[in-house]
């Protein structure tokens, strides 16, 4: 549904066009003449305050299950 009136207004739009209705008056022109300078090497100042990390050990006592067979009175 879209594509159609679009289609139709692009129709329009270019019998409007070679008919003279509209013109387009395009004129030569040209970009201006800008100066760019830059510096380059040079890292930004950064102001960081970091948590510090505290790595260590200590001892544990961890109780562990005991894991056995039950023999089903085969040797």
């Amino acid at each position: 549904m879209i594509a159609i009136v679009v289609g139709i207004l692009a129709l329009i739009a270019v019998v409007l066009f070679a008919t003279g209705f509209w013109s387009a008056d395009v004129k030569e022109g040209s970009l201006p003449d800008v100066d760019v300078s830059a510096k380059g090497g040079e890292m930004p100042a950064v102001d960081l305050d970091s948590k510090a990390v505290v790595v260590g050990t200590k001892k544990t006592e961890v109780e562990v299950p005991v894991v056995g067979v039950k023999d089903n009175g085969e040797k």
